[in-house]
C-alpha cells in the first residue's frame, strides 16, 4: 500500500472519510481553514527560502497578501478577521525569529520511505515543512495553524514527527548514530510556540508498528463513520450516514409519516411518562427507514435521532491467563471482564495490551436509538 501520513491521520479520525477521500476519490472544495493554512505555509516557505538577504517582515506580508484568497469566506467580516489573523501570525513570527539566523537544509521536502518487510511492505509519503542544521545536529519542523495547542506529551509521542524523522534518516542514514541530537518540533504559529522533542530508535520501531497496525485496519475494509468536532469542517456530510438526513430538503424523499415519526419519537423519549409500546412502534418505523435510506442519523424539527450498535465483549480466559501470568498480574483479575482488565491495563507493557485486545471478541450486538433534542 502507498499511503501518506495525512491519509492515515484521516483514517484514525474517521475511517469513512478516509474511504471517501482515498478509495472513492470523491472531491470536495477546500475548506476556508485549509486555504488559510496553505497560504500561511506558503508564506513561511517564502520567508525561509535561502537568499543573499532574507525577506523583511513587510516583504513577507506583501507575499501573504498577494497569495490571499478572499472568495472562500462566507462574509466580509469573516474574511477580514482571517486576514488580520494571518498578518498577526507573520508579525509575531518575525518578533521571535530572525530568518537570517537559521541554516536551512530543505523546505517542503517530499519523501517516500518503506516500512514493514516481505509481503507486509508499504510506502509512506509526505512533505516535511522544514529541516534545519543546528549547532549539534538537525531539527525537523512542522508548522501548525490549528487553534488548539496540545500538551508536551502529545509532541513526545506524535506519530507524524516519528515518520518525518524516519524519512530524514532514510535520506541521511549515518545520522542514526547521532539520534539523540536530532530534534523534532511542532511550531504552533497562532500561539507563537514551538514544542520540541527527541526520539530513540526503540520509539521509531514502536511508531512503525503502530503505522503498520493502522494499515492492517485499513486493509480489512471496514470503514465506519465517527462523529467528532471535526465533522463541522467535513465536506462529506451530504453523503455521510451520520449527517445525510440533514440535507433531506435537497434529496426530496421524505414523507410526512417519517417526519411525524421523528418528531414524535424525540418528544416521547424526553417525556417523563413514556408510552413504551408507542415508542417501540415508532422506533421500528425509524429503524426501517434508516435501513431503507442508508442513514445512521435522522433530523427532525424537535431534534436528532442517532442509531448506535452497542457491543458487549467477552474474553478468552485461557489466552488472558497466558498473557498475565508471566507478568504476575493474573491474580489481580478475579473475574475476566472489561472492568477488571481495565484496572490493570495502564501498567501493562504495550505488547501485553495489544495481545489482550486481540483476545477480545464480540459477545452481543444491540441496535439502539439516542436522542439529541434541540
Amino acid at each position: 500500500m502507498r499511503i501518506s501520513y495525512s491519509a492515515l491521520d484521516s483514517y484514525q479520525n474517521c475511517s469513512l472519510k478516509y474511504k471517501f477521500q482515498n478509495i472513492d476519490h470523491i472531491k470536495t472544495p477546500k475548506s476556508k481553514e485549509a486555504v488559510f493554512g496553505t497560504t500561511i505555509h506558503d508564506t513561511m516557505k517564502f520567508i525561509h527560502t535561502p537568499a543573499i538577504l532574507s525577506p523583511t517582515v513587510d516583504e513577507a506580508l506583501e507575499h501573504f497578501s498577494n497569495a490571499w484568497n478572499p472568495t472562500v469566506f462566507e462574509t466580509p467580516d469573516e474574511e477580514r478577521a482571517a486576514f488580520s489573523q494571518g498578518v498577526k501570525i507573520i508579525q509575531d513570527y518575525y518578533q521571535k525569529n530572525n530568518p537570517a539566523n537559521f541554516n536551512i537544509v530543505d523546505l517542503e521536502s517530499r519523501f517516500q520511505i518503506e516500512i514493514g518487510s516481505g509481503e507486509n511492505k508499504h510506502i509512506v509519503s509526505g512533505i516535511i515543512d522544514r529541516i534545519d542544521k543546528t549547532e549539534n545536529g538537525y531539527e525537523i519542523i512542522d508548522y501548525k495553524t490549528t487553534k488548539k495547542m496540545p500538551s508536551q506529551d502529545k509532541v513526545d509521542n506524535d506519530l507524524q514527527l516519528s515518520v518525518y524523522l524516519q524519512a530524514f534518516l532514510a535520506r541521511y542514514p549515518k545520522e542514526i548514530a547521532n539520534i539523540e541530537k536530532l530534534t523534532v518540533s511542532l511550531y504552533y504559529l497562532k500561539h507563537g510556540v514551538k514544542l520540541s522533542a527527541t526520539r530513540t530508535v526503540e520509539q521509531l520501531k514502536k511508531s512503525e508498528e503502530l503505522f503498520l497496525d493502522v494499515i492492517a485496519q485499513i486493509e480489512s475494509g471496514k470503514f465506519e463513520p465517527n462523529i467528532t468536532p471535526l465533522c463541522d469542517w467535513c465536506g462529506y456530510q451530504n453523503i455521510c450516514p451520520m449527517w445525510r438526513h440533514k440535507f433531506k430538503e435537497l434529496r426530496k424523499i421524505d414523507t410526512a409519516e417519517i417526519d411525524s415519526a421523528i418528531n414524535e419519537y424525540v418528544e416521547l423519549k424526553s417525556a417523563i411518562s413514556l408510552t413504551k409500546d408507542r415508542l417501540a412502534e415508532i422506533q421500528e418505523t425509524i429503524l426501517s427507514y434508516m435501513d431503507q435510506e442508508g442513514v445512521e442519523r435522522v433530523f427532525g424539527a424537535q431534534g436528532i435521532i442517532a442509531r448506535s450498535l452497542r457491543k458487549t465483549y467477552k474474553y478468552d480466559d485461557k489466552k488472558i491467563r497466558e498473557i498475565l501470568e508471566p507478568l504476575d498480574k493474573w491474580e489481580s483479575v478475579l473475574k475476566v471482564d472489561g472492568v477488571a482488565l481495565k484496572q490493570i491495563l495502564g501498567v501493562l507493557p504495550f505488547d501485553a495490551r495489544t495481545e489482550i485486545e486481540k483476545a477480545k471478541v464480540v459477545d452481543k450486538e444491540t441496535k439502539t436509538l439516542a436522542v439529541k433534542k434541540k
